[in-house]
C-alpha cells in the first residue's frame, strides 16, 4: 500500500492512466553494459528499488537493473506482477566486473538488504511477488550460494531458519522505466517508503556493527585461504568446465559442511566412513550421466566407465581424469588398501582394487554419499556441457 500511494503521488499516475511505457527485452535493452567482459548475477530481496540501491554501492558493480524473474508470464508488467498471479518476484540483474568483486562478495550485499528467513514477502511488502531468491546462472554460483546460506545458518545470526530460494535462472524481464534508479529520481518518497518498510530496522537488528562489508576481502586475489601459489597450482591441474572452477573453489569449513551435508555424506567424506552396500543411492543407477564430488562439484566419474561389480557400491573402471583423484595408503582394518580422495575438496570417496574388468583391470569402489549424479540431459544446464560428449559416447554404446 505504501508503494502504491507513492506511485500515485509521482508521474507514475500518467502510466496508470493509460500511457504505455516500453518494456525492454534482453536484446534491445538500453541498461545492459556493452562490455562483454562483465559478469551477470540475478537476485531478489523484496522491493527492487531497495535492492538496486544496495548493489549499486558495491565496488566492481557496473550496473543494476530492476525487473521480474521466477515466473512463467512473458514480459509481465508491474501491475501484473504486483497482482501476484504471474509467479514472478521483483528482482535485480547485477552486472559486475569479476576482476574486482567475486560472486561471494555480491552475496554479502544481498544478506545485508534481504531477509532470507521470510519466503512470503519482504518486510512491509507481502506476497510471493516479493519473495527473496537467488537465481543461479551456473553450477558454481549454485554451490557458492548454498555454501553461503549454510554458513549463515550455522552462524546463528538469524532466529528463524533460512528459506531463501536457490533456483536456476530462466529469464529476466526489465521493469518499466520509472522503476529504474527510483531511489535517485524520487529521493523523498523513497526515503519515506524505506523508513516505513521495516527493512533497515531489521538489518540493523540482525547485523549491527557488521552491516558494513569490507569488500576488499572479496576481490578475486584476496579469497580467504587461497594463496596466489595455491591458485596457480590448482589452475595448472584442471580446466574449468563451468560447473566447477578449480581456481575459485574454496572448501567450506567444518561448521558449514555439517550444515550443508547429510549426516551420512559428512561421515563418509569428512570422517572416511563407508555406507552400507546395496542400500545406497547410486549402486543401481543405470542412466547416462556424470558423477561429481558432493562437496565441490568437481567431475570425477562418467557413466561410461561404470559397471555392476556385485559388491553393492557404485564401481568404475577409471576416473574421468587421472588427476581428478588422489591415492593414499590406507592401513585401517588390519589391511593395506588404496584410498581414493577427490583432489580439490579432499573428500574420502572410497578405494581402488585390482580386480576390475578390462581395459584397466581396476575397480574404483565408491560411496554414493560422496557423489552427486547429474543426468546427461541436465549436464548443460548445470554447467558441465564440456563433458557431454564423453557421456553421450557411453549412451550411444549402450543403445
Amino acid at each position: 500500500m505504501i508503494r502504491y500511494l507513492l506511485l500515485l503521488s509521482t508521474a507514475i499516475v500518467i502510466v496508470l492512466a493509460g500511457i504505455q511505457l516500453s518494456v525492454f527485452s534482453a536484446t534491445d535493452s538500453k541498461y545492459i553494459p556493452s562490455d562483454p567482459d562483465q559478469a551477470v548475477a540475478t537476485f531478489a530481496g523484496g522491493c527492487f528499488w531497495c535492492v538496486e540501491e544496495a548493489f549499486e554501492k558495491v565496488p566492481g558493480v557496473v550496473a543494476v537493473v530492476s525487473g521480474y524473474s521466477g515466473g512463467k508470464e512473458i514480459d509481465p508488467t508491474y501491475q501484473q506482477v504486483a497482482g501476484g498471479n504471474t509467479g514472478h518476484t521483483e528482482a535485480v540483474q547485477v552486472y559486475y566486473d569479476p576482476t574486482v568483486i567475486t560472486y561471494e562478495g555480491l552475496l554479502q550485499a544481498l544478506w545485508r538488504t534481504a531477509n532470507p528467513t521470510d519466503a512470503e514477502g519482504q518486510y512491509v511488502d507481502r506476497g510471493k511477488q516479493y519473495r527473496p531468491a537467488i537465481f543461479y546462472h551456473s553450477e558454481e554460483e549454485k554451490q557458492t550460494a548454498e555454501t553461503s546460506v549454510a554458513e549463515l545458518e550455522a552462524s546463528g545470526r538469524y532466529e528463524d531458519p533460512l528459506v531463501i530460494e536457490i533456483v536456476p535462472f530462466k529469464a529476466f524481464y526489465e521493469a518499466e522505466e520509472y522503476h529504474q534508479d527510483y531511489y535517485k529520481k524520487n529521493p523523498l518518497s523513497y526515503k519515506f517508503y524505506t523508513f516505513n518498510s521495516g527493512r533497515y530496522q531489521f538489518i540493523e537488528q540482525v547485523w549491527g556493527d557488521d552491516q558494513e562489508v569490507d569488500y576488499s576481502r572479496y576481490r578475486p586475489e584476496n579469497r580467504t585461504g587461497t594463496s596466489q601459489e595455491a591458485r596457480g597450482k590448482v589452475e595448472s591441474q584442471s580446466t574449468p568446465v563451468g560447473g566447477f572452477n578449480p581456481s575459485s573453489f574454496e572448501k567450506p569449513d567444518d561448521r558449514v559442511l555439517k550444515a550443508k551435508l547429510t549426516k551420512e555424506q559428512y561421515n563418509v567424506t569428512q570422517k572416511d566412513g563407508t555406507e552400507p552396500p546395496f542400500k545406497n543411492e547410486y549402486n543401481d543407477e543405470k542412466r547416462p550421466g556424470l558423477y561429481v564430488d558432493v562437496v565441490s562439484g568437481e567431475p570425477l566419474f562418467s557413466s561410461r566407465d561404470k559397471y555392476d561389480s556385485g559388491t553393492g557400491w557404485p564401481s568404475f573402471t577409471k576416473p574421468i581424469n587421472p588427476d581428478s583423484v588422489v591415492e593414499h595408503e590406507d592401513r585401517s582394518f588390519f589391511s593395506v588398501r588404496t584410498e581414493i580422495r577427490s583432489r580439490y575438496a579432499d573428500s574420502h570417496l572410497g578405494h581402488v582394487f585390482d580386480d576390475g574388468p578390462a581395459p584397466t583391470g581396476l575397480r574404483y569402489c565408491m560411496n554414493s554419499a560422496a557423489l552427486r549424479f547429474i543426468p546427461l540431459e541436465d549436464m548443460e544446464e548445470q554447467g558441465y556441457g564440456a563433458l557431454i560428449n564423453v557421456v553421450e559416447e557411453n549412451a550411444r554404446t549402450a543403445q
